[in-house]
């Protein structure tokens, strides 16, 4: 395994959820061939399913609605609108679509996790091919993409609370300082800095929904006190901590 994994920092942090939906109506849609109900394609829209997709209907074999932390996964957010993984040539995702596709069908016992599971190893394959591909906007896939660059977004994903100066990601990139903080604004769209504090930020409002102390979000995070990390909670997300909390126990009542 690399030294820097540029998905299992991220997908430490954000839980799967997969279930299945009505035609017309999922976000992730697996494909038969013309003539065969094998799985040979999956289609997903990361965020909303904008557009019809320009697949024949008779060829699709099921579809299913997977989020896998909304918006506030930062990758997430980054992905193109529609992404879609072929299995011609790849004996190994196309086997991964038919488990997936027979454990739907089936519905036995233990298919709910089953379905969640294979979906996150499913997407993880998908987000490899999108990484490959590199991105052509500024944004957090572009900077995966970027070999020198993702050393060090992976670096702030593994350990956010850690006090991370420009020169130190820089030497963990392998570049000089002017030429790292050049290029991850460009890439990436923003400082190294201004990404650490919104991956912070993103942290914290997860874990404080949850129902964490701020005492302990922020001690985790790198704040010097419950202060500093409600101050910067505030500036970003225009409410404080404890709101967040509330709202998220407000939505979880009956």
């Amino acid at each position: 395994m690399s030294r820097y994994d540029r998905l299992s920092a991220l997908m430490q942090h954000f839980q799967m959820s997969v279930e299945m939906a009505e035609p017309g109506t999922g976000n992730l849609i697996f494909y038969g061939g013309r003539s065969a109900k094998t799985p040979c394609a999956v289609e997903f829209w990361p965020s909303v399913r904008a557009a019809p997709s320009d697949i024949p209907m008779e060829r699709r074999l099921i579809e299913a609605r997977a989020d896998w932390g909304g918006e506030s996964n930062p990758l997430v957010a980054a992905l193109p609108e529609r992404l879609v993984m072929e299995t011609s040539g790849d004996d190994n995702s196309a086997l991964l679509l038919q488990m997936v596709v027979a454990e739907a069908h089936d519905a036995r016992c233990g298919s709910a996790s089953a379905l969640n599971r294979l979906c996150e190893v499913l997407l993880i394959r998908l987000l490899r091919q999108q990484i490959e591909r590199g991105a052509t906007n500024p944004g957090l896939l572009a900077g995966l993409s970027n070999p020198r660059l993702s050393r060090a977004l992976v670096v702030m994903h593994d350990k956010p609370g850690r006090n991370w100066r420009n020169g130190e990601l820089a030497e963990i990139a392998g570049m000089s300082l002017s030429r790292f903080s050049e290029q991850f604004a460009e890439q990436v769209g923003e400082t190294p800095q201004s990404y650490l504090r919104r991956w912070r930020m993103t942290l914290a409002r997860q874990d404080i929904a949850s129902g964490e102390r701020v005492q302990s979000v922020a001690r985790r995070l790198g704040y010097g006190s419950p202060e500093a990390l409600s101050r910067a909670f505030n500036k970003h997300y225009g409410k404080a901590p404890v709101s967040v909390r509330r709202e998220s126990r407000d939505l979880a009542s009956p």
